[in-house]
């Protein structure tokens, strides 16, 4: 039974609807009892959704994380700041990571060629308040297998997804791929506008 799958805690008993109308943002706590670093979000995220990369924050024993983007303008770390070290500097998306317990805080990417330039990642999920854009999709499920899940329980996991709303990709949602590919096209000149 596709229900009994679990794929990340704020998922598994189904989705939480985020917030219509203004929605203000909050506060992403990490995992420390002591010295805890804070990021405060100033905006409402979006394109939230599972993913199964091998490079994404997740709790332990999930399979997937949940991540969304949010400007970058709407991103301070208010305490703890010396805490946070990037994971992989060679990495597309810097993830910024408490030393401490190993969170990941926020990625952002650098690159001002990058299609998502100007988006953080964050995880919603450490923040105690209600209201965050709900999931709406699965990336790169596959990769989930890299990370150790067993290629047998694959379609119990897409049954699972189905089941929950969200469709399952071994890329991104097709909105943000053709984001991506119009981003290039007009990078590289063929399109224009």
């Amino acid at each position: 039974m596709a229900s009994a799958i679990s794929i990340h805690p704020s998922l598994d008993n189904g989705i939480k609807p985020g917030a219509s109308g203004n929605f203000a943002g909050g506060t992403l706590t990490c995992k420390c009892a002591q010295n805890p670093v804070k990021v405060k979000l100033s905006a409402q995220t979006a394109h939230n959704h599972a993913c199964g990369c091998t490079k994404c924050w997740k709790p332990a024993g999930s399979p997937f994380s949940v991540v969304a983007v949010v400007s970058r303008d709407a991103v301070k770390v208010t305490d703890n700041a010396d805490k946070l070290s990037i994971v992989d500097t060679n990495a597309a998306i810097q993830r910024h990571a408490c030393k401490g317990c190993g969170v990941h805080m926020y990625g952002r990417i650098e690159n001002q060629k990058h299609p998502f330039y100007g988006l953080d990642f964050v995880h919603t999920e450490l923040s105690a308040e209600s209201g965050w854009s709900a999931p709406a999709f699965a990336a790169f499920v596959s990769s989930a297998i890299e990370g150790g899940v067993h290629p047998s329980k694959m379609d119990a996991i897409r049954d699972r997804f189905r089941e929950l709303g969200l469709e399952p990709y071994d890329c991104l949602s097709p909105p943000l791929m053709d984001a991506i590919a119009t981003h290039v096209a007009k990078a590289s000149g063929v399109l224009k506008d």
